[in-house]
């Protein structure tokens, strides 16, 4: 299992959170894959009473594949991204094969969600320092959260691959990743109602 990295307010909820846990004991989690089948229900009909959270299926996804559209039936839609398999031993997936990497411009990747969450997270690998940015309907920065730095896999990093990098907050419209000049691998990408 990954470790965290958070970097928060004292205004803000602590990943430490009951509902936050890092083993994710929540009872309303969705596993949300690319598309739709008949049966599944989008977001927009599910009736939210108790915190809701979408944990995003990338196996579903094409090598290669440009990701943008596909869950927004769940309610995202992702911006410079791509679904790869890496093939790199420094940048391991956290869970399946298949995680995302931010192109084709290297080192950011958005995600705009249709109606405001109120936290978002990813196991995170870096070759550089990753900030997590959340913003509200009007692109005010409502907070963030970063790794510290590098922590690619069979490195001297003090910090293992894929740790748990999250932000909460009430209202979040759009997060941003960015690792400037550097290359990095979300995987287990979850945002909660």
């Amino acid at each position: 299992m990954g470790k965290q990295a958070t970097l928060q307010s004292n205004k803000l909820p602590t990943i430490e959170d009951a509902k936050f846990a890092l083993d994710f004991n929540i009872q309303n989690e969705i596993k949300a894959s690319a598309w739709a089948n008949q049966g599944e229900s989008a977001i927009n009909d599910v009736s939210v009473t108790v915190p809701t959270c979408i944990c995003l299926d990338l196996e579903d996804l094409k090598c290669f594949e440009a990701v943008e559209r596909q869950y927004e039936h769940w309610g995202v839609i992702f911006h410079n991204s791509l679904a790869i398999q890496p093939s790199n031993p420094a940048f391991p997936s956290y869970s399946g094969l298949t995680v995302l990497m931010g192109a084709p411009k290297s080192g950011f990747l958005e995600a705009t969600f249709l109606r405001p969450v109120n936290s978002v997270s990813a196991f995170v690998t870096s070759s550089q320092r990753l900030v997590l940015s959340a913003y509200n309907s009007d692109r005010q920065l409502l907070g963030q959260a970063a790794l510290p730095s590098a922590n690619l896999a069979n490195s001297d990093s003090a910090i293992s691959p894929n740790t748990l990098l999250s932000i909460n907050v009430n209202n979040i419209y759009s997060v941003t990743f960015c690792a400037f000049d550097g290359q990095f691998t979300l995987d287990n990408f979850r945002f909660c109602l």
